[in-house]
């Protein structure tokens, strides 16, 4: 559990006890999972256009709802599944957003079929390293990069869905791809 004291963190991370946590147990921290994989990218999908918090809240109900985000069973949803998700207040309702995870799933799917895991395929884009970049300020944190451009270009081609470039980057920082913690963080300076 994340030390809540007035450590240096990262100016996203706040007050706000859950995304401290998250900031200081997960973000930056190097993913080699394949269902925490596909956990953060149905979540990374589903809040684009809302804040960061409001998809940590609604986590645990993404857990449940998603069958704690097992890709073989989301793959399997059909549209009377998704029709019972979209009345689920405990998610972001949203039928694109819906759709997409399952059509995520059976992307991510073939991606592991093809590779041995989706963590074999995804660790590529950056050469089978973290990418760290120790920015000094909110506005040296960049919203895509060369490396989430080619991820979601890749990610498109393989019939994925809400996998912009942005929320590529996202991902990529939510799952240690990239380090973006700045170099007054408490976790700049512990994993440096």
């Amino acid at each position: 559990m994340a030390d809540l004291s007035e450590r240096a963190r990262c100016w996203w991370a706040g007050s706000d006890p859950l995304y401290v946590s998250y900031h200081d147990d997960e973000w930056g921290r190097p993913v080699h999972d394949d269902r925490r994989w596909f956990e953060m990218l149905t979540l990374e999908g589903a809040q684009a256009g809302l804040a960061w918090i409001t998809i940590l809240r609604k986590r645990e109900n993404y857990r449940r709802a998603f069958d704690l985000f097992d890709p073989e069973k989301v793959a399997r949803y059909d549209l009377r599944r998704q029709a019972r998700l979209l009345q689920d207040p405990g998610i972001v309702r949203n039928r694109l957003k819906v759709s997409s995870a399952v059509a995520n799933a059976r992307a991510f799917l073939t991606v592991r079929g093809e590779f041995g895991s989706f963590d074999a395929y995804v660790w590529r884009f950056t050469g089978g390293k973290t990418l760290s970049r120790r920015p000094r300020a909110r506005d040296a944190v960049p919203a895509r990069t060369a490396e989430s451009d080619a991820l979601s270009r890749d990610l498109r081609g393989r019939g994925f869905r809400f996998v912009g470039s942005t929320i590529c980057y996202a991902l990529m920082q939510a799952c240690g791809l990239v380090d973006d913690h700045t170099a007054d963080c408490f976790r700049a300076r512990r994993e440096a």
